[in-house]
């Protein structure tokens, strides 16, 4: 892609850790699960994200791997961090997490067969990011997408295919995790988060470089280069 990745921020697509990994665990939202609405664009009105999980904030986890991981994805708006996980993100001043609010773990129900320890949860937080003003960029990046987005603010669109994408410049404002408009469905994160991930040896997440992100589950291909 054409971008100067020598002098420009760079940024990471955050993912839950892979099936199959030490990690690997699934979470259920125990009820009453109550919810609100959605967000909307400020401009066109239109979703932004998914029904907001309300309290109580109460779960049962099914763990495939060996243990429970520091992060835990319930959508691609709300997660679960390990307090650890929370407590160094407030303590070194990293921004774009909101909530924080402590979840109930009702149950821990190993799923492989092979005896083990008695099996302990961390404490957990629920946590959000905001719909941000990072942007991705219109002209640089390689994504699939069914038509233009109409919006200037949300730039909502359906994306059918991803083979790597950057941010457009001036769009970012320091943010550590946000939701870029274009792809409000994916969470971005700064290089001063992958710094700290790996000082903290966070588990059970991804951090592949935006530029490098592929998501093609109809295998599309990258799309056409633009023709000036």
């Amino acid at each position: 892609m054409g971008s100067d990745t020598s002098t420009s921020p760079r940024f990471f697509v955050l993912e839950e850790g892979i099936h199959g990994s030490r990690y690997d665990a699934d979470l259920d939202k125990a009820e009453p699960i109550n919810r609100a609405d959605a967000p909307r664009c400020p401009r066109c009105d239109g979703f932004v994200g998914m029904l907001k999980w309300l309290p109580p904030y109460r779960v049962k986890l099914e763990l495939h791997g060996e243990e429970l991981g520091d992060f835990i994805e319930t959508s691609s708006y709300e997660f679960l961090i390990s307090e650890r996980f929370a407590e160094a993100f407030r303590a070194e001043g990293l921004t774009g997490l909101e909530g924080f609010h402590p979840v109930e773990v009702l149950q821990v129900r190993r799923m492989t067969k092979k005896k083990r320890e008695p099996l302990t949860s961390p404490s957990y937080f629920v946590v959000s990011t905001r719909f941000g003003p990072a942007a991705v960029d219109p002209v640089l990046n390689q994504m699939r997408i069914s038509a233009p987005p109409t919006c200037p603010e949300c730039r909502l669109t359906r994306v059918d295919a991803i083979h790597g994408f950057v941010l457009e410049p001036g769009s970012w404002r320091g943010e550590d995790i946000f939701r870029p408009r274009g792809l409000v469905g994916d969470l971005v994160v700064s290089e001063r988060f992958k710094d700290f991930a790996g000082r903290h040896g966070l588990t059970n997440m991804v951090l592949t470089p935006t530029e490098q992100y592929m998501w093609d589950p109809s295998h599309l291909g990258p799309a056409p280069l633009s023709k000036t």
